[in-house]
């Protein structure tokens, strides 16, 4: 989900300090307005804690009470900190430094290291795991790639809890994490993984932190020379502080309280990286004299998802749960959240997909649809659902938005444009900024109409469209502006990944859903063993798992539909269960034992049930559905669960018997086929679905209908093609309502 590309991205510059305080709630002004000493804000989830923040530092500066390059925002992603910069520079706050704690600790180091250190300063690694497998090798401990990505975490855990390699064994066990490795074993890889970077004179990026703190520790002369330059220090999303960033935050406050925090402890669920809500919680406790501000005025959701919302978090236990925030929606009634339970996973994934598709069908943009999921893992299947359904998605954590071929081809010609416009004959017949770059897009390939299908060339499309629509937003409202205006306004969106609006449902993992937000949003898999993770034992990471719940119902502004399934795989033994967060919230379950539980949090609730028995499955040629059997392995007889696995009907360990030569003559025409309709090619067939038509070699719909991954639509589409493929026959390369 990226920013909603409309007008009031654009706003005019409020003309006077008081002006800045204009439609803030009494809490947002009262944190606009407390300028001076340590100040607390706890916001909870749509509450507007941005605007209050950005409010109070563009309320100062404008009043000439605080000097822009004498304020420090921080905050942890790039993302959020670009929001920032931008909210600051729409209400009149030009030079604050608004950061990640990596990106300002990075600069500082940087500009200090041949003062403090001398010499070159190492170069920045972008990624760990492949100095990890080096040290693995080293040590000649084999990992696969799991264990590889674990270890790297249980490594930077360390490091951001500030625990050396000797340490680790202890730290873990207090700290309670289940470590995927013999702790002994972890930290000697540890110990190796540093002394490669030393040897390699590489640092990673927490590094850049315990360097920073270290200089400043050492160095009183830099560590003054940094204060006098920062004399105000605001810090968002405060409840995920690792002890590294709370240490480097003291030393960039010295003796001073001019500090401001923003967070919610209900929103914690990084621990796993080292954060912790305790500095937060704590902070009356450090700061006695410090303004506390509630911001419980939530703005985004209806009042039917806020109560979800509350009756989740009345169930907590725990410290966190102590300071938990009951909001008050601000907006009209809504839809009640929608519960539906499925036979089984793939039944599931086509019910959303389908759901999706009548709402799209409906009016509803795609961009504004999310499909929110606890694993990534759990992504492939909601991809070919979608696609199955003619639905358009992005992957959230896929390519950035300014990344794109087809955008950075694209700036490059506005651009050019801007530049040398009088003697472009594109131009002649363009008299205002938006004609402009639909002419100059047009050569990139736009059109006033979007080009059928939902695959690449559609991709391409919208991106060039969303640049369009943005265009058009800039100069209504900045009437006047010129071609060099947008191009600016491009460089300083890319640099801050602030993108427009691309149309597609967005699939995203709960933690990367986080601080974003939409109208509908689908949150799939709320059953036992998956919300809360199997993994999840102790009562903090139960907790934190009902966090991440919370997290992924307040991302909701209208609709929202929460689903499980009872088996994994079709046929499965139904022995799944409903996610124990909502029982007391969902029709028809009893409240859990807890605090009390939901206080009527639930409401009456949408129920509408899912298939039972007859699940949605691909037709047979007759007519009607067929009901779902066990998938079992047609070379050895055992039930399959891997989804891979159920798309080859047979485990991966046992003998392939694919003709070989089938299954090239299939590849070349999902080519051809995927070319021609603008489509990635796994929206065709996948390759295991090719693989598996390859080894059965189906002779009519009936059995070709029986291979997963062949689903209604595309056997009426594709399968004469594939049955002629199969049969030896050449198949038209021209073949209409392709």
């Amino acid at each position: 989900m990226t920013a909603a590309t409309h007008s009031t991205l654009f706003p005019q510059v409020p003309d006077s300090a008081d002006a800045v305080l204009d439609g803030l709630d009494p809490e947002q002004r009262a944190v606009a307005t407390a300028l001076h000493g340590p100040v607390c804000v706890l916001a909870g989830a749509g509450t507007g804690k941005t605007r209050a923040i950005t409010h109070r530092i563009a309320y100062g500066v404008r009043a000439g009470i605080l000097q822009p390059s004498s304020v420090l925002a921080v905050t942890f992603t790039n993302r959020a900190a670009g929001e920032m910069r931008g909210r600051l520079r729409q209400l009149g706050a030009v030079g604050v430094q608004a950061r990640t704690f990596h990106s300002a600790a990075l600069r500082q180091l940087q500009y200090f290291w041949p003062k403090a250190i001398g010499g070159s300063m190492p170069r920045l690694v972008d990624r760990k795991i492949p100095l990890v497998a080096d040290a693995a090798a080293a040590c000649r401990i084999r990992l696969d790639r799991g264990e590889l990505r674990d270890v790297t975490a249980e490594i930077e855990w360390s490091k951001v809890t500030q625990t050396v390699p000797a340490d680790y064994a202890a730290a873990a066990v207090k700290a309670g994490r289940e470590a995927p490795r013999d702790p002994a074993e972890i930290a000697q890889l540890y110990s190796a993984y540093e002394d490669l970077k030393r040897e390699r004179a590489v640092i990673d990026f927490e590094d850049v932190l315990l360097l920073t703190v270290a200089v400043l520790q050492d160095r009183r002369d830099v560590a003054e020379q940094v204060r006098a330059q920062y004399q105000h220090f605001v810090v968002d999303e405060y409840q995920d502080v690792s002890p590294l960033q709370q240490r480097l935050l003291e030393l960039w406050l010295g003796d001073r309280e001019n500090l401001c925090v923003v967070g919610d402890a209900s929103q914690t669920i990084y621990s796993f990286t080292g954060a912790t809500p305790d500095h937060l919680l704590d902070f009356r406790t450090r700061h006695p004299g410090a303004t506390v501000v509630k911001l419980v005025r939530d703005y985004r959701s209806t009042p039917q998802v806020v109560r979800l919302a509350n009756g989740l978090l009345a169930q907590a236990v725990g410290r966190a749960a102590d300071h938990r925030l009951e909001l008050v929606s601000q907006r009209a009634a809504g839809p009640e959240p929608v519960f539906t339970e499925y036979t089984d996973e793939p039944a599931e994934a086509e019910g959303a997909a389908r759901r999706i598709r009548e709402l799209i069908d409906s009016g509803v943009p795609a961009s504004e649809i999310a499909v929110l999921f606890r694993t990534n893992s759990q992504s492939e299947t909601y991809e070919q659902a979608l696609a199955d359904a003619g639905v358009p998605y992005q992957l959230r954590g896929a390519e950035r938005f300014f990344d794109r071929p087809e955008v950075r081809k694209a700036g490059i010609a506005l651009r050019g444009a801007a530049r040398f416009g009088g003697n472009d004959v594109l131009l002649d017949d363009a008299p205002d900024l938006p004609s402009q770059v639909r002419a100059v897009l047009s050569g990139e390939g736009w059109t006033p109409q979007p080009p059928a299908g939902s695959g690449a060339v559609r991709e391409r499309w919208e991106s060039l469209a969303a640049l369009v629509h943005l265009a058009q937003d800039f100069a209504a409202a900045r009437p006047g502006a010129t071609l060099a205006d947008l191009v600016a306004e491009l460089d300083e969106r890319a640099g801050a990944q602030h993108a427009p609006t691309v149309q597609g449902v967005t699939l995203a993992s709960l933690h990367s859903a986080k601080g974003l937000e939409w109208d509908v949003v689908f949150l799939v898999g709320v059953a036992e063993g998956m919300m809360p993770i199997t993994y999840a034992k102790t009562d903090e990471q139960i907790e934190e798992e009902r966090r991440l719940l919370y997290v992924g119902v307040t991302r909701a502004r209208e609709r929202l539909h929460l689903s499980w399934a009872l088996s994994r795989s079709p046929g499965g033994r139904p022995n799944r269960r409903a996610s124990r967060f909502l029982d007391g919230l969902r029709p028809g379950s009893s409240a859990a034992a807890g605090r009390g539980g939901a206080g009527g949090a639930g409401g009456t609730g949408g129920v509408e049930r899912g298939f039972s028995g007859a699940v949605s499955a691909p037709a047979a040629p007759g007519g009607g559905r067929r009901q779902r059997s066990p998938a079992r392995c047609r070379v050895c007889g055992r039930t399959l669960t891997d989804a891979g696995e159920m798309k080859l009907m047979r485990c991966e360990d046992c003998p392939s018997d694919m003709d070989e030569g089938l299954y090239e003559r299939l590849r070349e025409w999902r080519a051809d086929q995927a070319r021609r309709s603008g489509q990635p090619a796994f929206c065709v067939f996948t390759d295991k679905t090719l693989m598996a038509i390859a080894e059965t070699v189906p002779d009519d719909e009936h059995e070709l209908a029986r291979i997963p991954g062949v689903g209604r639509r595309k056997l009426g589409r594709y399968g004469a093609d594939v049955l002629a493929i199969c049969a030896g026959r050449d198949v038209a390369v021209d073949r209409e309502g392709d």
